[in-house]
């Protein structure tokens, strides 16, 4: 899986804090937080039909890890919202887009982590592009990466943070396999996430997905377990070793860049039949009319 350039996206307007620039010329100071150290909070966003899904959940959740690292000064929802709004109205987008959020601590007096340099307030960063699902719908292949997921105790995966490298690693191993992705256990040895998205099973008709212990909830996640739990479809958390995933009937991942996307081997072993299931499909159906059907209106 290699995301490809959309040439629809050869001339975009970007927005960083609050100006309005075509991508070329867009620039971020060599002294902002975000380049001095990683000192940033993110959140990918999915617009639908001129809503933005789960808009409210979003911004809580890029809000509270700011308050989490101690930002200074954090913009309101209404002022973020704002701020997608022109962005995608400079573009003229509606449909089948995904938003990068990035909120910095802002641009420092001089070079240093001392949070206390920062004495301009924060920046926003919105980036809109014309990007569908980036996952094949028919399913994907998983390996299992060298790379844990730090325990809360050493960097909390609550704080939706850019420090990525963990992810960007396990992604790494992913290519050299030829998987599509790579899972990261936690440092007891229990499944987490993959690099980019929650991993679900199927075993019995049941769902079983992992605890949060070493990853973000997941507003995605979030979304399908309200939609089995409606649709009378059991499902567990709990603490699960790469057994359970390779004997499960049915596997699919799910987050905002792909959706819902089914899995159909991890670590060489064919997960099922080796094709979508049952569960999966419904859950697919119900979260693509879920998108379709709700979202906060911006445009």
């Amino acid at each position: 899986m290699l995301q490809v350039f959309d040439e629809r996206n050869r001339d975009l307007i970007v927005n960083v804090g609050g100006r309005l620039t075509h991508r070329d010329r867009a620039g971020v100071s060599p002294f902002d937080s975000v380049v001095q150290g990683g000192d940033a909070v993110w959140e990918g966003l999915r617009l639908h039909a001129g809503k933005i899904f789960r808009l409210d959940e979003h911004l809580a959740r890029l809000r509270a890890s700011a308050r989490a690292l101690a930002f200074d000064q954090i913009p309101a929802g209404k002022e973020i919202t704002e701020q997608i709004r022109r962005t995608l109205d400079a573009n003229g987008m509606r449909d089948g887009v995904h938003i990068r959020l990035t909120l910095t601590r802002g641009v420092k007096v001089t070079s240093g982590m001392d949070p206390r340099l920062n004495q301009a307030g924060p920046t926003l960063i919105v980036l809109a592009e014309f990007k569908d699902p980036v996952y094949d719908a028919a399913g994907i292949s998983l390996i299992t990466a060298s790379v844990r997921r730090p325990a809360p105790d050493c960097l909390d995966p609550k704080i939706h943070h850019n420090n990525l490298l963990p992810s960007i690693l396990a992604k790494i191993e992913a290519n050299v396999a030829g998987a599509d992705d790579a899972v990261l256990l936690d440092h007891r040895g229990f499944i987490a996430e993959t690099n980019a998205t929650h991993v679900f099973m199927v075993t019995g008709g049941r769902l079983a997905t992992p605890t949060t212990v070493s990853c973000p909830a997941g507003i995605t996640r979030a979304a399908v377990l309200e939609l089995a739990a409606a649709a009378g479809i059991g499902c567990e958390t709990g603490d699960y070793t790469l057994p359970v995933l390779y004997t499960a009937e049915e596997a699919f991942v799910t987050g905002t860049m792909g959706g819902l996307v089914p899995v159909l081997s991890v670590d060489g072993r064919v997960i099922g039949g080796g094709t979508p299931g049952p569960v999966t499909k419904r859950l697919t159906a119900l979260y693509a009319d879920l998108t379709a059907t709700t979202g906060t209106p911006v445009i």
